[in-house]
């Protein structure tokens, strides 16, 4: 997992930089979930690289990318020569809203988040904590 970032002192970067490490702290709370239960159901996981590898080319982690990529995004912009506006932040913060609230959000995404939020009390008080901090951003 990406090492969370200090929070700068420009206020586009500093929203940036909450956002960011809110999704990571939720990333990590679904990534342990889904490899307990792929442990479990499917194939015991027996190290970190090839926990790395399921995540990065086995289908049962798909939909975990469409988070990841938030997050990537997020980093790219944040680290762009140009820096990012407040629209940028406001953009961002609202792909995250759409995303992590699932009546509005669509598709595989959707499904999986939906079953780890049933499953899981970690997930439940993960995602608690991420609206929160979308809350606090103004979001």
């Amino acid at each position: 997992m990406l090492p969370s970032k200090p929070l700068p002192d420009d206020p586009v970067q500093r929203q940036l930089t909450e956002l960011r490490n809110g999704l990571l702290k939720l990333h990590k709370s679904l990534l342990d979930s889904e490899s307990a239960v792929y442990d479990r159901d499917v194939k015991r996981i027996t190290s970190r690289g090839q926990l790395l590898d399921l995540v990065l080319n086995d289908p049962w982690f798909a939909w975990l990318h469409e988070l990841s990529e938030l997050v990537v995004l997020i980093d790219e912009a944040m680290d762009a020569e140009e820096s990012p506006t407040a629209a940028d932040a406001t953009r961002f913060i609202k792909q995250a809203r759409g995303l992590l609230s699932p009546p509005n959000s669509t598709g595989t995404f959707r499904k999986h988040y939906l079953e780890a939020l049933q499953r899981d009390p970690d997930v439940v008080i993960a995602h608690s904590e991420a609206i929160k901090m979308l809350a606090a951003l103004g979001y």
